[in-house]
């Protein structure tokens, strides 16, 4: 489990920076160099240095997402005490400064004179000693001013976001909210697993507890399938997975089940993936209903009918023409493809990957794609929009163009009430629903839920 900055560990980890300082830098080279995801990176290094001291993994993990949500900040103190910029440096010595920098500024648990030194050594081992007497330089006078104001990790984080994104976030969760939005934790947020609704929670937690004695497993709070696995390593190993449970983020549980699907229904899963919603939709029809999956990609469909949880699958491009989807379905679910911002927390390294346009052109897509879905959806159905964000130009603004009058022949989408349960209950009367980390504990999400009409 990783340590917050503001509450210090027990103790320290096992030799400083140690192991952990070299998983890191090859975690974070990887990162910028390859336009990797940090989680996906951090995993595999781990595995390559299997097996080691739990505080150096945990401290590993803590300096790659720390370096990655701080790193304008981090960079602009840099420049404070130096005419060299650290982008201009290469990747490896880059990632040891960075790292000697978060240290100073955020673990107080690691003494001011063992982050430099570690930081030097492991700037001039990636360089030369003429890098590494500028990294000793700046490092100690960064240290010398964190000791005179010791400064706040939250607003590092939020400073350290693009302008274009504080923006954004300001628009759509206020000013005061956008803040710590950009700052919630926990990072990186638990491994979700969801259950088949048949299973016992409580027995399960027992089991899984047993099966990963040094793992903390606890019950989520918004998906009543949830159960959250901290330090159980690749929670897949874990038994019982695939077969009474699946991997999957408690936001995403509550987006599945907010679609109200009942027993006997049709539902359509219209933006698919690999199938990790079907999952819940499939036992909430039953055998007497069907699930019918479709996506964009035909190799994520095969992974999907591999699992044996849908009828059919369909590979469409909603955008463009989706006439080899059968139509009257009781319910569809359209998780659209979106900027990912609802997943900081977990990858933070989204920021950097993510524009303005961007956003604006995804916008657009999913304009289109509710609407090409709502034509296979029988009058008076259900349709559920969802996205991984919490962005106006994802959320308000598309409810506002597809709840507009379309061409004639088309249906059309009125807002309704969720009928799915947690939905139901957080949203009240509402058709819509932001779930956000630093109120709910998920990943953001934006949903909104619609009666098709023809």
């Amino acid at each position: 489990m990783v340590h917050s900055p503001s509450a210090p560990a027990s103790r320290a980890p096992s030799d400083g920076f140690g192991a952990s300082r070299a998983i890191a830098a090859r975690a974070l080279v990887r990162v910028w160099s390859e336009d990797a995801f940090a989680a996906a990176v951090i995993d595999a290094e781990l595995r390559r240095e299997a097996p080691i001291d739990p505080r150096d993994a945990a401290l590993a993990t803590e300096l790659v997402y720390g370096v990655l949500r701080t790193e304008a900040w981090l960079e602009e103190r840099i420049d404070a005490f130096s005419s060299r910029r650290p982008n201009a440096l290469d990747p490896a010595p880059r990632a040891h400064l960075l790292m000697g920098a978060y240290a100073l500024a955020f673990l107080d648990r690691i003494p001011a004179f063992a982050a430099v030194s570690a930081a030097v050594e492991g700037v001039s081992q990636s360089s030369d000693r003429r890098v590494g007497g500028f990294a000793n330089a700046v490092l100690r006078r960064i240290a010398e001013s964190v000791e005179a104001s010791r400064p706040i990790q939250s607003e590092a984080i939020a400073a350290s976001a693009p302008g274009w994104l504080r923006g954004a976030l300001r628009r759509s969760l206020g000013r005061a909210s956008a803040p710590s939005y950009l700052a919630a934790g926990p990072v990186p947020p638990p491994t979700g697993i969801c259950l088949s609704p048949r299973e016992d929670r409580a027995a399960w937690i027992d089991r899984l507890r047993s099966a990963a004695p040094n793992a903390s497993i606890e019950m989520g709070e918004t998906s009543p399938h949830a159960v959250l696995l901290r330090g159980g390593g690749d929670a897949r190993r874990l038994p019982g997975c695939e077969t009474s449970w699946i991997v999957q983020e408690e936001g995403s549980q509550l987006v599945a089940l907010a679609l109200g699907a009942r027993p006997g229904e049709r539902v359509l899963d219209a933006c698919s993936g690999r199938g990790n919603k079907a999952f819940l939709l499939s036992h909430a029809v039953g055998p007497e209903g069907a699930v019918d999956a479709a996506d964009l990609y035909p190799g994520k469909l095969e992974v999907l009918r591999q699992r044996g949880i849908v009828r059919d699958t369909y590979t469409v491009d909603w955008s463009r023409d989706a006439s080899s989807v059968p139509d009257g379905y009781d319910r569809a679910l359209v998780d659209a493809p979106c900027s990912g911002i609802g997943t900081l927390r977990r990858r933070p390294e989204i920021a950097r990957k993510r524009t303005a346009e961007d956003v604006t052109r995804l916008s657009a897509l999913q304009s289109t794609l509710v609407r090409s879905v709502a034509g296979r959806v029988r009058h008076g159905g259900t349709l559920v929009y969802a996205v991984c964000s919490v962005l106006l130009e994802e959320a308000e603004q598309v409810v506002e163009r597809i709840t507009e009058p379309g061409p004639p022949g088309l249906p059309s989408l009125e807002l309704s009430a969720f009928e799915g349960e947690p939905a139901r209950s957080l949203a009240g009367q509402a058709a819509t629903l932001r779930l956000l980390p630093h109120v709910h504990g998920t990943d953001g999400y934006f949903l909104a839920s619609f009666r098709v009409l023809r």
